[in-house]
């Protein structure tokens, strides 16, 4: 990396040899965190807060509790199923704080994709929000689970709030299916027994794994990232220094967590990073709600704000966004799906800070590159690489590419994973230990790096190759647009056509418009031909539209 000469360049001026293990175990980093901070606020949700000091009394209690009376012991593993509420903290570090492996689930599961991760994972213990233990309980008997611990939206808002809450949402608004586990113990009878329990402190290095994320990965099928204590360290080192001069001293930045923590961005950015820095992060429970998210936001002033391309979309389509206060603001970071340029553009006018995008997976803690927030970013790419990172463009036989070429992004640093969680990796890493992203990009002359799109999305039209990231960019521009997917169909004559699914911003919008549009801004062989208007395209609840989800109802039709 050094012998590029961008390298000099790079406006921070990142230097390669950061002090990178500065502790043995984010446990460490997290009780270092506690002393130093200890009165002010680390995390609040729906109006209540939860400050440094109470953050690690709870989670010692929690951890004491997982040690004594469940009897787990270091390296065993326990999921946590729950959307942002102030519970995942207190479990996230009670977890480590005994030795054990957090397992990041998604609460939207099908019982189907919970028994896979489940029993791939051998999961001994769960905390799941009573939302959706309906689903646990059809697949428990077949997984090796022995202890449920249950917790309901409310329990830490509070003796009243707390009750009106669980109460409206269970018999109100019958947010919680019918379950029947009788040896599930609620959460906060947990918290109470372990404030009576020891907590015996186990010995953690930074070879010992922190975190299973698991991932699509890039060949579709579902693998747990092994994430070290050291990988979320290093990575935590790496990110602060590219978060410095962005920062106010002395933790009075307040950062916006509408990714929920169950993903590996926001859990290292959002909760990791920002808990070592002093930061204040409110987490938003329910971010589709684009009314109630605004309402939040008018609480706050906030610092910085991380989220994905359809949330920021979502927001600048709604008339009281504009009405916030900007006056701490320092910018927004775009992750987990291409922010497209019109977004961009309407954020910074919006607002009047950039709305950058950065880059990751949940196999390199995530973040591998990012673009500055002062100014000198570079619209339509992924910014420039972490310190100590090395970001490299392969072809197929493992072969380094020169700048401006379009390969493989691959990647090296001790933010990137040893390997998935009892697979083969064979394939996964070239030699060197490039670990193979499955992202198609390019390094531009000046060290910026582009995604192309998806290795696995490509669509191949008449033997071009053409990237859906492209079409929906130059389509989302369209003014009467508020959503777009592209995907290759099957064709006799081309092999492939691309059809793109769009939802409008105005209903005035014809295909006619959309097909002429795309004539003048694409050649031909990339103009799709089909156009589907929807209501709505599929998400993940990160908000990241689901381009598979289309391709297997094409297939299924």
């Amino acid at each position: 990396m050094k012998d590029f000469p961008w390298f000099k360049k790079y406006p921070l001026g990142i230097p390669q040899d950061i002090k990178l293990y500065d502790y043995t175990s984010v446990v460490d980093l997290f009780e270092e965190s506690c002393r130093k901070y200890r009165d002010k606020v680390a995390f609040e949700n729906m109006g209540v807060s939860l400050t440094y000091g109470q953050t690690d009394e709870l989670s010692r209690n929690f951890a004491a509790y997982l040690q004594h009376d469940l009897g787990l012991k270091k390296g065993d593993r326990i999921a946590i199923q729950m959307p942002n509420l102030l519970q995942f903290p207190v479990a996230f570090f009670g977890a480590l704080r005994a030795g054990l492996i957090v397992v990041n689930t998604n609460p939207l599961y099908t019982a189907r994709e919970m028994e896979y991760q489940f029993r791939d994972a051998e999961v001994s213990a769960i905390v799941i929000v009573a939302n959706f233990a309906f689903n646990l309980e059809k697949i428990i008997a077949n997984t090796s689970i022995k202890h449920v611990i249950v917790t309901e939206l409310g329990d830490m808002l509070g003796a009243l709030k707390g009750s009106i809450v669980n109460f409206v949402v269970k018999h109100v608004k019958k947010m919680v299916p019918p379950f029947h586990l009788p040896d599930a113990l609620p959460f906060k009878n947990a918290l109470k027994r372990g404030a009576s329990l020891q907590l015996m402190k186990p010995e953690i290095t930074v070879q010992d794994i922190a975190v299973l994320q698991y991932t699509g990965g890039t060949t579709g099928i579902s693998k747990g990232a092994q994430l070290s204590h050291g990988n979320i360290v290093a990575h935590n080192s790496m990110i602060s220094y590219w978060f410095k001069p962005y920062m106010n001293p002395g933790g009075v930045d307040i950062i916006i967590t509408a990714i929920p923590m169950y993903h590996i961005f926001a859990l290292t950015v959002n909760g990791v990073l920002m808990f070592s820095t002093g930061a204040k992060s409110v987490l938003i429970t329910n971010p589709r709600d684009i009314k109630g998210f605004i309402k939040e936001l008018k609480k706050h002033k906030f610092t910085i704000f991380t989220g994905v391309n359809t949330l920021y979309n979502g927001l600048l389509n709604n008339p009281d966004f504009k009405n916030l206060d900007f006056s701490d603001f320092k910018g927004a970071i775009g992750g987990g799906m291409a922010v497209q340029d019109i977004v961009a553009r309407r954020w910074e006018v919006a607002t009047g800070r950039p709305l950058v995008e950065g880059y990751g997976l949940s196999e390199t803690s995530p973040v591998l590159c990012c673009n500055p927030l002062d100014g000198k970013h570079k619209l339509g790419t992924i910014g420039l690489p972490m310190p100590s990172t090395e970001v490299a463009i392969f072809d197929d036989d493992g072969n380094q590419l020169p700048q401006g070429e379009i390969g493989e992004i691959c990647a090296r640093g001790p933010q990137v994973m040893a390997g998935y969680w009892r697979k083969d990796n064979e394939g996964v890493f070239f030699p060197g230990g490039w670990f193979k992203t499955g992202d198609i990009g390019l390094m531009d002359a000046e060290g910026f790096f582009k995604i192309v799109d998806r290795k696995k999305d490509m669509i191949k039209v008449s033997g071009f190759n053409v990237y859906p990231n492209e079409i929906e960019n130059v389509i989302a521009n369209h003014p009467k647009v508020l959503e777009v997917a592209a995907i290759g169909v099957a064709d006799v004559k081309s092999g492939e056509v691309i059809k793109a699914f769009i939802v409008k911003k105005d209903e005035s919008l014809t295909e006619e418009e959309i097909k002429k549009y795309c004539h003048e801004n694409l050649t031909n062989y990339k103009v799709p031909k089909y156009i589907e208007f929807r209501k709505e395209l599929p998400k993940t609840n990160v908000g990241k539209i689901l381009r598979r989800a289309l391709k297997e109802e094409i297939a299924a039709a």
